[in-house]
């Protein structure tokens, strides 16, 4: 059975996701300059796992507020979704990322172009430009981020109502060691879309495949080694 009203709000939750992001980021380098600081490093991570815990809290009890195609495939491959409502929602949370992305194209055209729209720039010179180093660092991020997910909002002790300030807070420390190393996606959607509006493809399929795997990676331990278990 699918669930059109869940798809909805996958978009929309993700809509906020890639629109307050990268306008951080836009904002953080109109503000502090154009190379990375402390300052800018902590006002991006503070905005991006704000909205992902707000947007939890909103839509957590409506679609579980997955917001990552790295979250959903996952929960797809283990049969927490059905495939039908998993492709609805990667399809929704695609075309959110896009409409935020025009969005922001349309309200700072000049601002927004100067940064790409806040895609992922690549791995950094700190890990040698290498694609693997950079492959490694997301794969590894997101494996933590969904070891939170599945530990904090799936498992049936997990403790009421903290789920979103677990996820949002993963999601801010991903951020903080992120940033300088390869921009910090760990979300396929949240590359996509900046990357389709503003035409920057750099290292576009480690966005993809680095957050899938590493989140396929940390859903079928703690699915089979947790979330299975009766204590």
């Amino acid at each position: 059975m699918v669930n059109p009203r869940a798809w909805l709000a996958e978009g929309i939750s993700t809509f906020a996701l890639v629109f307050f992001g990268p306008l951080a980021i836009i904002l953080a380098i109109a503000h502090f300059g154009e190379g990375l600081n402390t300052t800018s490093v902590f006002f991006i991570s503070l905005v991006h796992g704000g909205i992902i815990g707000i947007m939890i809290y909103a839509f957590g009890h409506i679609s579980g507020a997955h917001i990552n195609p790295a979250v959903t495939i996952p929960m797809m491959i283990v049969r927490q979704i059905s495939i039908k409502d998993g492709i609805g929602y990667v399809a929704s949370q695609i075309v959110g990322a896009v409409i935020a992305s025009l969005t922001l194209l349309a309200i700072f055209p000049k601002l927004g172009m100067d940064v790409n729209l806040g895609t992922q720039p690549g791995p950094s010179e700190i890990i040698n430009s290498s694609a693997a180093s950079g492959f490694a660092v997301e794969a590894i991020l997101t494996f933590f981020l969904l070891v939170t997910i599945c530990m904090t909002a799936a498992h049936k002790k997990a403790s009421a109502g903290w789920a979103g300030f677990a996820i949002g807070g993963m999601v801010f420390l991903i951020h903080m060691v992120g940033i300088p190393l390869t921009g910090a996606s760990v979300n396929p959607a949240r590359t996509f879309g900046p990357a389709l509006v503003s035409g920057f493809w750099e290292f576009h399929w480690m966005y993809w495949a680095a957050p899938i795997i590493g989140g396929i990676i940390a859903v079928a331990i703690m699915k089979y080694i947790y979330l299975n278990q009766k204590d």
